[in-house]
């Protein structure tokens, strides 16, 4: 008889260096992402261009465009640690990059190709690590103490939520008092003692060796799974792969003609990113799909274990894509909301307004990490124990797809205030308030949930590419908005807006909230079927 495995085991000590290096290096992002849009809206680098909607509309493209790029270099990131550094040296490395991007956007305030670079620099560093730090988080857990993982990846989307909360109050006094070399550079510095205090950790680190060329890897078995053939029988997965991959490059081929030559069909407003981005889904998508059709042809090739962690790998692909739709809508917070309220009227008037710190439209940012802060415990301590005494068990997911219709409902009511704004009204920006509630309530229980469901279904050998793959999410909700923005500059779009009696912004915010409630429905029915997994390190 066998004693069963306590999973009461003391706290990893090293956690402290993780926390407090993620608490810095959260203060340093949202410091300069929070002010970016402000920044190029006013900026000489945006000059070619006149003041108003069509500056509005660059700054968002540029912000999105970078959105996509931190998002999409967590694979980068989780690819080298997985299989030749380690998460622990990757992570170190890419925030080195990181620090010089933070130079670059303080040195660079007036020039475009340095500040670009020093975009493309963070983007690279941010992505880089983004995979890899919870993940790396998670590392420091066994079976013998995984019941505390719950609470450091709370306590960890708590920290994050505490450098947003500062960064976002503090960022946008700095840049209208200081001026951009400053409000860049204070990030520089809080990502450069991010890095030592993460470096001050390296001898108490749990490090997981990279799996190197692991025969038994997620592609290696995808590989084996089309190639495979069976007396009798096609390989259609092979052949819906192969569309995929056809249908990228064929994408690809025709962003570079338009480059070179006049495609009067192809729209003018798909450049590199969006096409790329597009592509990259097209491949994920069908290559996903056609390995899914013939997976089992690799059993007997490949260990069980090893197929049916391709197997859970493609379900947590599928839940990744449904919850795309929730970033299309959250990381609007940072462009569409703030030049939302630049148009409202800060209410300096009133008592009960903190007009000695609240000077900006873009600190009501400040809002959102704040709330998460008060939502994590109350959720944890109130709401969710209250649920479960009434007989409703909020499981994971449960919890992410109900925070993606609540995230939608936030932009019901924030196309409401655009009405009133259209409408000639003065409007408080007091009342933004009330959608960044609804965010914030539906962002924890997406994104803090998501971080704790990655972990765990992802199988061990995959742990890194997993996060690397959740946080593309983020790169197709910024997609969805770029698409979107492009769409509203063709003719007959703008005429159908026109015909509505709204106004395009009012327009795109009730679009935006139909999509996420598209998305939650479909999540919701997927998830009824979802096998959930325990997939934590054994001791």
């Amino acid at each position: 008889m066998t004693t069963p495995q306590t999973t009461s085991g003391p706290m990893p000590r090293q956690i402290g260096y993780i926390i407090g290096n993620e608490a810095c290096e959260r203060f340093s992002f949202y410091g300069m992402r929070n002010i970016l849009v402000p920044f190029l809206i006013s900026s000489v680098l945006l000059g070619y261009l006149p003041q108003g909607a069509d500056r509005d509309a660059a700054a968002k493209d540029i912000f999105h465009t970078f959105v996509i790029g931190v998002y999409f270099f967590p694979l980068l990131g989780g690819w080298l640690a997985d299989r030749f550094f380690g998460k622990y040296h990757t992570i170190l490395w890419f925030s080195l990059i990181y620090c010089a991007g933070h130079a670059c956007l303080a040195a660079f305030e007036n020039n475009a190709t340095g500040f670009y670079t020093g975009l493309f620099l963070i983007a690279l560093g941010s992505g880089g690590i983004k995979p890899l730090v919870v993940s790396f988080c998670g590392d420091q857990f066994d079976q013998t103490n995984k019941s505390k993982a719950k609470v450091v990846f709370d306590a960890f989307y708590w920290i994050i939520n505490f450098g947003s909360f500062f960064a976002s109050l503090l960022a946008p006094l700095f840049l209208r008092h200081y001026g951009p070399a400053v409000a860049f550079g204070i990030p520089g510095i809080l990502m450069f003692i991010a890095t030592f205090v993460f470096w001050l950790g390296r001898k108490e680190y749990v490090n997981v060796p990279p799996t190197r060329r692991d025969p038994h890897a997620f592609f290696e078995v995808v590989k084996t799974a089309l190639r495979a053939r069976l007396a009798g029988e096609g390989r259609p997965g092979l052949a819906v792969a192969m569309v995929g991959v056809v249908s990228a490059v064929v994408m690809l081929l025709l962003w570079l003609l338009s480059a070179t030559v006049s495609l009067s069909w192809w729209p003018t407003d798909f450049g590199f990113v969006i096409t790329a981005c597009l592509a990259l889904g097209v491949i994920i998508a069908l290559g996903g799909w056609g390995a899914s059709l013939q997976l089992e042809r690799a059993r007997g090739l490949h260990p069980d274990a090893a197929v049916d962690g391709v197997r859970a790998v493609l379900r947590i692909l599928i839940v990744f894509a449904l919850v795309t739709p929730f970033w299309s809508l959250f990381d609007q917070k940072a462009s569409t909301w703030i030049i939302q309220g630049r148009e409202m009227v800060i209410p300096h008037a009133s008592a009960w307004w903190p007009s000695w710190l609240i000077q900006d439209a873009a600190q009501m940012q400040a809002l959102n990490p704040l709330l998460v802060m008060l939502l994590i415990p109350f959720n944890n301590l109130v709401l969710y124990p209250a649920l479960r005494k009434l007989g409703f068990e909020p499981t994971a997911l449960r919890r992410m797809g109900w925070g993606i219709a609540i995230s939608g409902t936030s932009w019901i009511v924030a196309g409401g205030l655009q009405l009133w704004l259209d409408g000639g009204q003065e409007v408080s920006l007091a009342w933004q308030s009330v959608p960044y509630l609804l965010l914030t309530f539906g962002e924890v229980l997406v994104s803090a949930t998501a971080l704790e469901f990655a972990y765990s279904q992802a199988p061990q050998a995959m742990k890194g590419v997993i996060m690397a793959l959740w946080y593309l999410t983020s790169t197709f909700g910024s997609l969805w908005v770029l698409l979107t923005n492009a769409g509203v500059r063709n003719d007959a779009v703008t005429a159908y807006i026109a015909s509505t009696g709204m106004s395009e912004n009012a327009f795109l915010m009730f679009f935006f909230a139909a999509f996420a409630f598209v998305a939650a429905l479909a999540f919701g029915l997927y998830a009824r079927r979802y096998p959930m997994q325990d997939n934590y390190r054994v001791a």
